[in-house]
């Protein structure tokens, strides 16, 4: 197998029918060989915030998938009001299925935390190790989808344009970069459904004590402009590795991705190792 083979990502797409909803997954994948990395991206982003795993040596030819969620990016939605955390769920399971990925390690991001930590709950054995990078576990979590809330308006466009609003005028690490691309990334008609469902997890799922429960090599990922979060003592004394990035806040692959990325390469090999 060649180098470029071996790093080279290669676009897919892949229709699939979800509890009658019509989805055209659109994803990036690469053969090799060893346990495969599945990425799950956040609200308002793509797969490509995970492109860069080509340039990362130690995964250096091994399997990789990363795909579109409905609603976001080149995955398209017959019906963007089903698009809950449940339903991106069955969906990640419908696309391993298809991909015939049986063991993996996974990588979520923020939504995609979520609904790794999900995914890995429902069947924990197929599962070498999750990295949750500000994954939703408690209701603090949700001091963006709780905007849905707390700054309600009947028009999705409308609610859309001031969110990206909001962000772009924080304080934090690359909120303007991020907000820049929203209207690009996100359909906003799938926003409500996405959002109701992440601050109702939040604040009913039970999630953080889910997440200690994984009988699994796992990282917490934060930024640390969100070093105050008040769970993560819990989540160090359960086992969990914290990984905080330097210079960032919601968004390391933004703000920080060389850092980012050792700490994901750091728990793959040691999950590899049985360390």
């Amino acid at each position: 197998m060649s180098p470029d083979t071996v790093s080279k990502l290669e676009p897919f797409t892949l229709p699939l029918t979800v509890d009658g909803t019509r989805v055209e997954v659109a994803g990036l994948r690469r053969d090799g060989t060893g346990t495969p990395l599945v990425f799950l991206h956040g609200f308002g982003s793509t797969k490509e915030d995970y492109a860069d795993v080509i340039q990362q040596e130690q995964l250096a030819g091994r399997p990789v998938l990363a795909y579109d969620a409905p609603g976001c990016g080149g995955t398209t939605c017959s019906d963007l009001d089903a698009v809950s955390v449940p339903f991106l769920v069955t969906v990640a399971e419908r696309v391993l299925r298809a991909q015939q990925i049986d063991r993996f390690h996974l990588v979520g991001h923020s939504m995609g935390g979520l609904t790794a930590l999900l995914l890995a709950d429902r069947d924990p054995g197929r599962v070498a190790s999750l990295v949750s990078i500000e994954g939703n576990v408690a209701p603090e979590d949700c001091f963006l989808s709780r905007q849905i809330v707390t700054h309600a308006d009947d028009d999705p466009d409308a609610f859309l344009t001031r969110f990206a609003e909001r962000v772009a005028g924080s304080r934090f690490y690359s909120g303007g970069l991020y907000a820049a691309s929203l209207p690009y990334k996100v359909r906003s008609g799938a926003v409500r459904a996405i959002f109701e469902s992440m601050v109702d997890l939040s604040d009913h799922g039970n999630l953080l004590d889910r997440f200690l429960g994984l009988p699994l090599p796992r990282m917490f990922m934060y930024g640390e402009q969100n070093d105050s979060l008040s769970y993560l003592p819990k989540l160090a004394e359960g086992g969990v590795e914290l990984a905080e990035i330097s210079h960032s806040a919601h968004f390391p692959m933004y703000s920080n991705p060389p850092q980012m990325w050792a700490r994901i390469t750091g728990l793959v090999a040691r999950a590899e190792a049985g360390a």
